[in-house]
């Protein structure tokens, strides 16, 4: 027998002695991987993909965060609002965004829906850099544009701030033009308002433009005595859907967190999301950047408390239209993870 038969023998027994330890281990192996993203379940998400909503969802997707989590998100385009909510309850979405306010007002309908917050962020009230306002009661006799309808939830709070802190109806001592975000953004910088307020990123926009904010709706709030950490806008998934894969909403949750202090920390994926921000420059960027990072809502369970003070006041503000039924908070607007 030969030297080399010798050493083929040994290597082929070491060969087999790997294979069978490499054997051994591959369940405990199996069980640290996440399973193939073909068997886990998939969260439609309806959205209108030139939100500032995707800036997140773009980051789930792009760092596995949905697969690492225990689901599969699939994005699909749709018009924002009423569109994207008909959508979510005729079943041809399993998730959308919007405010809680209105999720407690469908819960309140009877409807099964529930909410995991996704932003704080709030708007203001934006005028000119040389406009000699000072405070809400100085716009008297002027045309404020207003981004939504005469119940749009921060309009509201302005008013109500006005009527409180310096005793006027904001309303009656100035004309409003409603309209969409856009539309009141570019008008605002054409100089044909004398004020505007509009959702987060275009005030944010109007800012790196010149522009100055008057009083922030946080602000107002504030003052109202509202709790300016309690998020509304968030996701919101049909509750059946929530119940037929347990963990799909703990898993969703926490890939949504993931993707946020990716973001509050990371210069990298904002400058990989830049492209779709649609920033004019690089105050524009900074700005879209720190507005979004601002409302990341703070960890843990939703204050209800907190909230039932919000609704009550939104109720006051606006009535049926804006609230419906919901006069109180309804139980299980917000998702609590399981115990």
């Amino acid at each position: 027998m030969t030297i080399a038969t010798d050493l083929g023998r040994a290597l082929r027994g070491l060969a087999a002695g790997a294979a069978a330890v490499a054997v051994l281990a591959l369940p405990a192996l199996a069980q640290d991987r996440p399973a193939p993203a073909q068997d886990l379940p998939v969260l439609r998400l309806g959205l209108q993909l030139s939100g500032t909503v995707n800036w997140e969802v773009d980051t789930i997707r792009h760092e596995g965060l949905d697969t690492a989590n225990g689901l599969t998100l699939a994005v699909q385009d749709m018009a924002a609002g009423p569109a994207a909510q008909v959508a979510l309850q005729a079943g041809a979405v399993d998730a959308i965004v919007s405010d809680w306010l209105w999720v407690a007002r469908q819960r309140a309908d009877g409807q099964d829906l529930v909410f995991i917050p996704y932003s704080r962020a709030v708007g203001g009230l934006m005028v000119p850099a040389d406009s000699p306002a000072q405070r809400l009661g100085e716009l008297a006799g002027g045309k404020i544009g207003i981004a939504g309808g005469p119940v749009d939830k921060s309009w509201l709070i302005l008013r109500a701030y006005a009527e409180r802190q310096e005793h006027i109806d904001l309303a009656a001592v100035t004309e409003q033009v409603f309209g969409a975000p856009p539309l009141i953004y570019k008008a605002a910088l054409s100089g044909e308002l004398q004020a505007a307020v509009n959702f987060w990123h275009f005030g944010a926009k109007m800012q790196a433009a010149g522009m100055r904010e008057l009083i922030s709706v946080q602000e107002a709030g504030t003052a109202l005595g509202l709790d300016p950490g309690t998020p509304l806008l968030g996701y919101v998934l049909r509750g059946d859907v929530v119940r037929a894969h347990p963990g799909l909403a703990e898993g969703f949750a926490a890939a949504s967190r993931a993707a946020k202090e990716t973001l509050a920390t990371s210069a990298d994926a904002w400058d990989r999301l830049r492209p779709m921000m649609n920033a004019a420059d690089d105050a524009e960027f900074e700005a879209l950047k720190a507005g979004f990072i601002a409302g990341i809502p703070p960890e843990g369970p939703v204050d209800e408390a907190a909230a039932a003070k919000m609704l009550a006041l939104m109720a006051e503000l606006g009535g049926t239209e804006l609230v419906g039924s919901a006069t109180t908070l309804p139980e299980g607007v917000f998702w609590k993870p399981a115990s």
